[in-house]
């Protein structure tokens, strides 16, 4: 059962887990009835409410209209799938949810692009081992960020994917054939554009690791530098300014969406099992 954090205050996980538990035993229902009324497993369910498994948000809002939370579940959700990120990460998720715009250089698949399955390969190829809930708590809390691109508004993305990303295929063909099917979906919508960063564009600044640039409502913005085992949250306008430039100078070197599009589905046709 999750417990309360080192400081002895109650994390949002742990407080979701002890509200789950709380609503069902004042509704009178068993965990068999719960079970029938969500068409979502028993055993699923009680590891919600030990706080054992991290769920997702069509559970959570499930379990809102089973109990008549207006949307409770889903807020304290949000919050816990916090605690599956640490440190800068961390920080970098609570402006991202806040952000209106994004613009991001990557060189693998973004956890915002990934499908279930294709996540699952990526968190499990990690350098420490994770045992079979970690791994699937992981995938839940990544799969949780999507949600930014369904909300409304819906948050305006620009995203440049390295060639490298889209040739980095996953040993299953049909999980990668799915993974570029869904890139492809995602350029199709009118919040989203996606372009393809060609290795014949060459050297470029942000070659040893990743960059996302978010914007407020306000105006204001910050940015996030991601390597293999750090990252960088940065706040300072100027230094900000600086990796817009070179965010800037990477999209002027990409190819145009409709190019982009193009390459992508060859990919698709290439790689049909």
């Amino acid at each position: 059962m999750v417990e309360k954090n080192s400081d002895g205050e109650d994390s949002a996980r742990w407080v979701l887990a002890c509200e789950l538990r709380r609503l069902r035993e004042a509704s009178g229902k068993s965990l068999a009835q719960l079970a029938e009324e969500t068409n979502y497993d028993r055993t699923y369910l009680h590891r919600l409410e030990t706080g054992e498994r991290l769920s997702k948000l069509p559970v959570m809002e499930a379990l809102d209209r089973v109990y008549g939370t207006g949307g409770l579940l889903v807020r304290l959700w949000r919050l816990a799938r916090l605690d599956a990120f640490k440190d800068k990460y961390r920080e970098f998720m609570q402006c991202e949810a806040k952000a209106v715009i994004m613009h991001a250089y990557v060189s693998t698949v973004p956890g915002l692009l990934q499908t279930e399955d294709f996540a699952r390969v990526m968190l499990s190829s990690a350098p420490t081992p994770k045992s079979p809930q970690e791994l699937e708590e992981d995938v839940a809390a990544r799969m949780g960020r999507q949600e930014l691109l369904h909300r409304d508004p819906p948050l305006n993305a620009r995203i440049i994917l390295d060639e490298s990303a889209l040739r980095r295929s996953a040993p299953d063909a049909k999980v990668w054939y799915d993974q570029l099917t869904r890139i492809i979906d995602a350029a199709a919508s009118p919040h989203m554009t996606i372009q393809v960063l060609p290795f014949s564009a060459g050297l470029h600044g942000l070659m040893e690791g990743s960059l996302s640039l978010l914007w407020m409502a306000d105006g204001s913005a910050v940015a996030y530098l991601e390597g293999n085992k750090s990252g960088d949250l940065i706040e300072e306008s100027s230094e900000v300014a600086q990796y817009r430039l070179a965010y800037d100078r990477l999209r002027d070197a990409a190819l145009p969406p409709h190019d982009s599009a193009v390459f992508i589905r060859q990919l698709v046709e290439d790689s049909r099992p």
